[in-house]
């Protein structure tokens, strides 16, 4: 455990970043010390990815300042080639038709210099096996993994940087428990190597089992920093809404039958060891789990017509409909979430209202004429209901934090008032708050 005498390694005091009209951090401050977990904590939009651009130098601040090992240095300093800050981001930054080898070390090439996939793959397997893919053949193309996998070679990269302080954005968001094990403990060796690990996650449990202290940051300013004793989860997540919260879990249950909406029936495709058979009644939440490479999330690709079935039958609402493509799939009424948002959930260059209504826009839409007003009513009802900023409709989604963007991912299904809904790691990035 760190003390509190010990000085910052990364210190960034008092920065201020403004886009426009849009003040994204207004006085915000956090120090990390070597050999110590800092949590970064707060609600989506709240100004925790804006910060985190400053300390990985990624981003130039207005106002402020940034410190390295205690003397002030510019943000660009922190982001050139072998800079001592690594960052694991949220969202996935593999080259898919490269080798696992060869993404791991993509951001230590030199000038005039290039691992070869072999020579890359030796040299990775020690760090692989550090995040705990040590099974995993370094010579395997990045677009064959999961996304789970993508993301412990993610941290596999950020090793291999032999970095003074790594910053892990949502590192276990789509990993299973055992892999969360994994990077749990490659953060405790971290901690016992004097690395300082910046921690954001919005799994509180993990962030009170292993942050040393916890700076939250509320609509763009940080407050003072929880120390260890003081990280409990009723005073993180009071600090993080600025009020008390009275029901953790509200209580409610609401019977709709025995009306069964989907039904598998010895239902064989690519992907699974042996038929599979089951059904979801009218107002049922269905869980699927299972490890990293299961075929809990090849379920949902059959069902959401992503993956052909090889035999057997589905039925929707008692009948049998012909689900081989999405298209199909929501004809019947199917609503799918993917598990990578990046990939397959969100046009990110298009405004938030364009992707909340895209999958209904049949709605909205006579002879080919979009009404422009009900397009617009429609996508404020779903912002509402997800909790996204009324005045973001007009912004580009990627523009959105993590966890906004994956607001709009699940909330433009609903827009075609589905019979059912598919979800893949649906809270990935999502305030534990909201």
């Amino acid at each position: 455990m760190t003390t509190s005498n010990v000085e910052p390694l990364l210190e960034a005091v008092n920065v201020r970043k403004q886009y426009g009209s849009v003040v994204a951090l207004s006085d915000a401050s956090i120090a990390i010390r070597a050999g110590e977990v800092m949590a970064l904590l707060g609600q989506n939009g709240a100004g925790k990815s804006t910060l985190v651009g400053i300390i990985s130098g990624r981003v130039k601040f207005d106002a402020g300042e940034l410190r390295f090992d205690g003397r002030a240095v510019p943000s660009h300093d922190l982001a050139r080639q072998g800079s001592p800050v690594a960052v694991v981001q949220q969202e996935l930054s593999l080259v898919p038709t490269m080798t696992v080898g060869q993404n791991v070390f993509i951001a230590n090439l030199e000038m005039g210099r290039w691992y070869g996939a072999r020579k890359a793959g030796r040299k990775a397997r020690p760090f692989l096996e550090r995040a705990g893919l040590g099974h995993l053949d370094p010579m395997t193309l990045a677009g064959r993994l999961s996304v789970g996998e993508q993301q412990l070679v993610e941290l596999a990269r950020a090793l291999a940087r032999n970095a003074r302080v790594i910053i892990l954005d949502e590192p276990t968001a789509a990993l299973s428990d055992p892999e969360i094990e994994t990077v749990l403990s490659v953060i405790e060796d971290l901690k016992a190597q004097g690395v300082a690990v910046i921690y954001i996650s919005h799994r509180l449990d993990e962030v009170i089992r292993i942050a040393d202290r916890v700076t939250i940051v509320r609509d763009g300013k940080s407050l003072p920093a929880l120390e260890h004793e003081d990280i409990q989860l009723s005073a993180i997540i009071e600090a993080m809404l600025g009020r008390r919260l009275e029901a953790l879990y509200p209580t409610g249950t609401r019977s709709y039958g025995d009306q069964e909406v989907i039904r598998l029936e010895e239902v064989m495709a690519e992907g699974l060891d042996e038929p599979v058979t089951l059904s979801v009644k009218k107002g049922e939440i269905f869980g699927l789990a299972g490890q990293l490479g299961s075929a809990a999330a090849v379920l949902l690709e059959i069902i959401a017509g992503v993956r052909p079935i090889t035999g057997g039958q589905i039925l929707v609402q008692g009948k049998r409909r012909m689900v081989s493509n999405p298209g199909q799939a929501k004809a019947a009424g199917i609503a799918y979430c993917s598990g990578d948002r990046k990939l397959d959930g969100i046009f990110g260059v298009r405004s938030v209202q364009e992707n909340l209504t895209s999958p209904g826009m049949r709605k909205f839409t006579k002879r080919g004429w979009i009404s422009g007003p009900s397009e617009k009513r429609m996508a404020q009802r779903l912002a509402e209901t997800f909790g996204v900023t009324g005045g973001r409709l007009g912004h580009p989604v990627e523009s959105l934090s993590g966890g906004n963007q994956q607001k709009v991912v699940l909330g433009k299904w609903l827009g075609i008032d589905p019979v059912v809904l598919l979800v893949n790691e649906p809270t990935r990035g999502v305030s534990m708050a909201v």
